[in-house]
């Protein structure tokens, strides 16, 4: 015999906090009919309009629609009760696809990243090339990096000469922008476990940091400079071109539990910028580098670029593992380190170099590293202490005598079209020192000689006007 049951059809909004009332509804329409092979969860529409057919949750058969709404729709038919629902018709990714890792980065964080790349560098040639297309630009390596065909670009090798020949590797502008996106990412939970004595590269810890640090602990120890101490000073060996990465990578590995972030991370920090790279300046003063300090003399897995802001950040994070275990396995209260350069105090000489044996067996087992004997220097606090620039001495702290002789050098014989923002950046290492009135007013006298104008404060210059005809 056949029946006909006749239902109300009900529409309603697939909205997550009504998904279980709509399917309550469906349930009070459908008493009584039979409802054991049917599912009764409900899913989020996010594209229905790409949907051709639902299908027979019965029977498996495939019906054609006439008409999509959000919500659930219950149909009638004879002999047989049919529920249809609509489901998401999102794309399925390819097997390819679900090997690699979500790129879990809003678009905001890259034009972030763009934003703190080109701070203070807007005129560069690099900077107004990018800026030029820069919303394509910008969408371009979104798209590259979400799809994983990002790849580094070429980069560009000079030296510098003072204070002495060293190479220095630029990465290209739009590296320079997944460097700070990765940077902006993951650098607040390392820089949540780093200690407070160490400094460079890091916000609010700079040279002057360093030098206010350290200044502070000698304090400490010896009570305002009434009691006796020693300190020791180390230096780490060719220490960029040394770091194995693979050190590096493990360290990395303990915080950034993120597939798609250690990925990129990963990628950073074994690009090899010798494969691509373009030498700017003279091909001789390349020559004048040690071999030693020479990146290109390096097997692939060590050696990091000084220039990039990635080299420095990883630098720090594997120089953490140092300061750990200074800290606490060796207990060292007083003790400052900047990059490469640290410092210990103590009351004991003896404790310091008991101290100095431990860190030199150490890091060859732990980091790769080794100590550069040269520049190990054991003396009483008396005497002075060369760190970050400048000489902290009882009572004063004042810049190096060796950078003073060279700020007077260079603003007495530099041409004038290059005074003025060297002038300045002299004025500004100055003046971080606390008894550089007399420094300062000297490199003042300078630039006084050469038609300069100088504030009462003796910490800025300023440009020189054109000269105009004067109209009659």
């Amino acid at each position: 015999m056949m029946t006909k049951a006749t239902m109300t059809e009900r529409t309603f909004n697939l909205v997550t906090p009504l998904a279980h009332k709509a399917t309550a509804k469906r349930t009070t329409d459908t008493a009584g009919l039979d409802t054991r092979d049917r599912s009764g969860a409900v899913s989020l529409l996010t594209d229905c309009s790409s949907r051709q057919s639902d299908v027979d949750s019965v029977n498996k058969r495939s019906t054609r629609l006439t008409q999509i709404t959000p919500g659930i729709r219950i149909s009638t038919t004879e002999t047989r009760t049919t529920t249809t629902r609509i489901t998401s018709s999102a794309f399925a990714p390819s097997a390819d696809q679900n090997l690699r890792p979500h790129a879990d980065f809003y678009f905001e964080e890259l034009v972030q990243a763009y934003l703190d790349c080109r701070r203070n560098k807007r005129n560069k040639p690099s900077s107004l090339a990018f800026e030029l297309n820069l919303e394509a630009n910008l969408c371009q390596l979104d798209e590259e990096l979400r799809n994983g065909t990002y790849r580094p670009g070429k980069s560009i090798c000079f030296v510098i000469t003072r204070p002495k020949p060293r190479e220095v590797w630029a990465a290209d502008f739009r590296d320079r922008i997944v460097h700070h996106l990765l940077y902006n990412r993951i650098s607040p939970r390392f820089y949540a476990g780093f200690i407070a004595d160490s400094c460079a590269c890091i916000p609010g810890r700079g040279t002057l940091y360093g030098a206010q640090r350290l200044e502070a602990k000698i304090r400490s120890i010896t009570q305002n400079w009434s009691k006796p101490a020693h300190y020791l000073k180390l230096d780490l060996a060719n220490f960029f071109v040394s770091i194995d990465k693979n050190i590096v990578r493990d360290l990395l590995a303990k915080r950034i539990t993120e597939p798609w972030w250690m990925q990129l991370a990963e990628q950073v920090l074994f690009h090899d910028p010798r494969d691509d790279f373009e030498l700017r300046g003279d091909p001789e003063l390349l020559r004048r580098v040690p071999q030693h300090k020479q990146l290109a003399k390096q097997p692939a897995s060590h050696g990091l670029p000084i220039g990039n802001l990635s080299s420095q950040f990883f630098a720090n994070v594997l120089l953490d593992a140092l300061d750990q275990h200074i800290k606490h396995d060796l207990r060292c209260k007083h003790y400052v380190r900047y990059v490469d350069d640290m410092v210990l105090l103590h009351e004991s000489p003896q404790w310091l170099n008991a101290a100095k044996a431990d860190i030199e067996a150490w890091l060859p087992k732990q980091l790769g590293l080794l100590l550069n004997p040269t520049k190990t220097i054991l003396q009483p606090v008396d005497r002075g202490v060369d760190f970050v620039g400048q000489v902290i001495r009882p009572w004063r702290r004042y810049t190096r005598r060796r950078t003073f002789n060279e700020a007077i050098s260079r603003t007495s014989q530099m041409p004038a079209d290059e005074l003025f923002e060297t002038a300045n950046s002299y004025f500004g290492l100055l003046r971080q020192a606390t008894h550089s009135r007399h420094d300062r007013t000297q490199l003042a006298n300078v630039l006084r000689r050469r038609g300069c104008c100088i504030n009462k404060e003796l910490t800025q210059t300023y440009r020189k006007l054109a000269k105009t005809k004067e109209t009659l």
